[in-house]
């Protein structure tokens, strides 16, 4: 398995080869084995295969070709609906329509999710996790019909994979990894951590195409802007109210 994430690429097309119903419910049911808090498993998963289905759910993801593309898309929702229900009907009042609830189903389902990619890549199935499933919660929500303390955290299509990709760069690990104490970074060694990134010729050619001076002014100026995550985050805090956890 080591070899394997070692060796993953994100897969963006696919066979159409579909996977079997026991395949996918033993790599999930497996990954249901991941951490969870306190034993409460806060998540729930939408499958979604049915091709009407994706055709309504693509537009939240910006049409991104993977999603109808795929044979199996799946959502993976923070849920705290179902054990506040079990909760109500044992007696028990639940405390869990606010922020920390969310965080903490939040990372239980993050966690599960990334347990799954693991083991799907390992049976030879290829895997992208879509972003887009934060920018557009209520579309998703909509369309999945989620009800009140269910909310959408992370997509994933899966499939058999239609060719291997060349693997994209990661930062060393002393960019990553602090002894200790968290140490901060210097000029020097930021510059020495993205030299390789930035020396890349995919890289050179992202700053030629978009007229910028510097990698970063990719990121900042056009790819995730200060003026798109403000408006996505007011959105966010406006569907997590509606949904129940503020």
């Amino acid at each position: 398995m080591i070899e394997t994430v070692k060796n993953r690429r994100t897969i963006r097309k696919y066979l159409q080869k579909d996977i079997s119903s026991d395949l996918l419910n033993d790599l999930l049911e497996t990954s249901f084995r991941a951490s969870t808090m306190g034993g409460m498993q806060l998540y729930s998963v939408v499958i979604t295969r049915d091709s009407k289905m994706k055709e309504k759910i693509s537009p939240a993801h910006f049409n991104q070709p993977m999603v109808k593309g795929a044979p199996v898309v799946l959502t993976f929702c923070a849920d705290f609906r179902r054990f506040t229900k079990w909760c109500e009907l044992r007696k028990a009042i639940p405390g869990y329509n606010n922020l920390m609830s969310f965080m903490n189903a939040t990372m239980d389902t993050l966690l599960v999710a990334q347990t799954f990619c693991t083991l799907a890549e390992e049976a030879g199935l290829g895997i992208c996790y879509l972003g887009t499933t934060t920018y557009n919660p209520q579309m998703i929500i909509d369309t999945l019909k989620l009800p009140e303390l269910v909310f959408p955290i992370t997509t994933v299509t899966v499939g058999y994979p239609d060719g291997i990709p060349a693997q994209v760069d990661r930062l060393p690990l002393e960019a990553t990894i602090h002894e200790e104490y968290y140490h901060d970074y210097t000029e020097k060694g930021i510059d020495k951590l993205y030299a390789y990134k930035e020396s890349l010729p995919e890289s050179k050619q992202f700053v030629e195409e978009n007229r910028k001076e510097t990698l970063a002014q990719v990121f900042t100026d056009v790819r995730y802007t200060k003026k798109d995550n403000e408006f996505m985050s007011e959105n966010l805090l406006k569907v997590l109210k509606q949904q129940g956890f503020m």
